[in-house]
């Protein structure tokens, strides 16, 4: 950095040369008239002895030749002359006080961030604050800033001189998890797959790389424990691998392992006098109309609960105790946020409509649904799936699952009636939210129909089990089950992926999004929209524009 004295526009200034800072600029701003010249491509002051004075303060290791030091009497301003100055000097961007010849400056970068320990300076200070995100750890007693694209340079340049160490670790330790951490290195792309069916990212930052997982959906940004997750998905791992090795970084694909050290649910032998859900509680969920599953799940977890307190009466549990129960169900029984949340509404509904209580916000945080892509099957699996179930009611029974897209629950509460061969539609009664509505019948679908009606003989259900009751839940399950296996299906699928494959293969077939929302019985039309994530359908016709650019 120089000061020099010049002439701008007929007036004597002095013209200051450093290369370009805005840390420096802005101090040199605070100088009253300074200003910035195109035509000299530098900032200049005041040619005066306040001006020239308050240069020097902001930074003590300016150089600057003998002749601007002496100013003399009959310089503007009445300056009179004053003693010569010390010998110019080479100014270490960042001065420390006069010691400019002092290395005092550490730089160490490991992983994503680069720690730097400096004595105390107003200006060293001022520069660190202009790199986005930076930080003092006091602990440490250092600043820690991001290792972006760029910051390291900016740093070699600003503490030019003063740098007595620069050490690029090889390694560096990443957080995998709230209580485990693992060596990783800075070309290392980590992605781990937990039991929830989503991703975790864990890598240097990296521009490209964080722009795409931005543009996935359901992406959420984990700034606690610095790492990015996504909804698992075979398309998204493609996506996220072309962009990892066009980057040159190493790919480490990991699935956690599944959580262990939890404590056990208590059961009818785990303590005396074990007590089953009150008999108020099952009927108020039967007065409200609530589904036999919701029922059957909604007694399970409150009897839970309820022993949880086997020595308290019921009466006697406040809401102190509540907020500890909901606790031991995260920390020691480690259960999903699902099953939280189905534990709150649960306890929820036995205090606020069972006795008729006011509703309640307990202050536990409910916790964040994450949320996942479905797995779906292609056209080509679901045909082997069919070709490898022998038995004809239970290939009826998978051929109707997917042609009307059904769920679980909805198949085995089909009657006879139901199935309209002249309209080629099937009728869902009061499935879920009560609603009624129509689906698909498919045409290859019939003829299966009618070959199991007339071998089986059903009276009443469409699919019955033993004595002519409704085929089980559970029986459906395994068939559809050993259907996968026989096929050779290995993804993490179930009854519901045969649903999930009618709602994306319609859509990828130009099926209209809102006849779809309509087939399946949804609400709002925001949940049908996960399948338009899941489809790849028109990708091939989209042009990318670089390829439409000369070289």
């Amino acid at each position: 950095m120089k000061a020099s004295k010049t002439e701008h526009k007929g007036e004597e200034r002095i013209k200051v040369e450093f290369p370009y800072n805005q840390a420096i600029a802005s101090m040199i701003k605070q100088i009253e008239g300074a200003k910035w010249s195109k035509t000299m491509n530098a900032w200049h002051i005041p040619y005066g002895k306040k001006e020239f004075n308050q240069l020097k303060a902001l930074f003590p290791d300016i150089e600057y030749p003998q002749k601007v030091n002496e100013l003399k009497t009959e310089d503007r301003a009445g300056i009179t002359s004053q003693a010569a100055s010390p010998p110019a000097v080479p100014l270490a961007f960042g001065g420390s006080g006069g010691k400019e010849s002092l290395k005092n400056v550490s730089v160490q970068v490991i992983g994503r961030h680069i720690i730097l320990k400096l004595p105390k300076n107003e200006l060293d200070i001022h520069f660190i604050h202009t790199l986005k995100y930076s930080r003092w750890d006091s602990k440490q007693y250092c600043w820690i800033v991001p290792n972006y694209p760029g910051n390291l340079e900016l740093i070699n340049d600003f503490f030019t001189g003063r740098i007595y160490e620069l050490i690029i670790h090889d390694e560096y330790e990443a957080k995998t998890s709230p209580d485990t951490r693992r060596v990783l290195k800075p070309n290392q792309l980590l992605i781990i797959k937990n039991i929830n069916r989503r991703m975790k990212l864990i890598f240097v930052y990296n521009k490209e790389l964080s722009y795409l997982l931005k543009n996935i959906p359901f992406s959420a940004w984990d700034a606690g424990n610095k790492w990015w997750t996504i909804p698992y998905s075979e398309k998204f791992i493609e996506q996220v691998k072309e962009t990892a090795k066009a980057r040159n970084l190493e790919i480490l694909l990991e699935e956690e392992p599944e959580r262990t050290g939890k404590a056990p649910r208590i059961t009818t032998f785990d303590i005396p006098n074990y007590r089953y859900c009150p008999d108020e509680y099952i009927l108020k969920l039967t007065e409200m109309r609530y589904s036999q599953n919701t029922v059957k799940i909604y007694k399970s977890l409150f009897e839970e609960f309820i022993n949880y307190y086997h020595t308290y009466d019921i009466a006697a549990i406040d809401e102190r105790m509540i907020i500890s129960f909901l606790r031991y169900l995260v920390m020691e029984r480690k259960i999903s946020p699902s099953y939280q949340n189905q534990s709150i509404n649960s306890i929820k509904f036995y205090y606020e409509r069972v006795l008729g209580g006011q509703r309640k916000i307990y202050l536990v945080e409910r916790p964040r649904k994450e949320k996942t892509l479905p797995e779906v099957l292609s056209e080509a699996e679901i045909v082997e799936v069919i070709k490898h179930v022998s038995n004809i009611k239970h290939k009826a029974i998978v051929m109707v699952t997917y042609s009307g897209g059904l769920r679980l629950s909805e198949v085995v509460n089909l009657k006879i009636q139901d199935i309209d061969s002249k309209r080629m539609q099937i009728f869902v009664r009061q499935s879920k939210g009560r609603k009624d509505r129509y689906t698909l019948l498919s045409k290859k679908v019939l003829p299966v129909l009618r070959q199991y009606y007339e071998e089986f003989k059903p009276k009443d259900w469409l699919f019955e089990g033993v004595k002519g009751r409704k085929y089980s839940l559970s029986s459906v399950q395994t068939l559809v089950s050993e259907a996968y296996e026989r096929a050779g299906i290995r993804k993490k699928v179930s009854t519901r992926t045969l649903r999930h494959s009618f709602a994306t293969h319609l859509l990828e077939n130009g099926t209209d999004l809102r006849y779809i929302q309509a087939l399946l019985g949804h609400e709002s039309s925001k949940t049908t929209e996960i399948y338009t994530h899941i489809t790849t359908r028109g990708f091939d016709q989209i042009e990318n524009p670089l390829d439409k650019l000369d070289f």
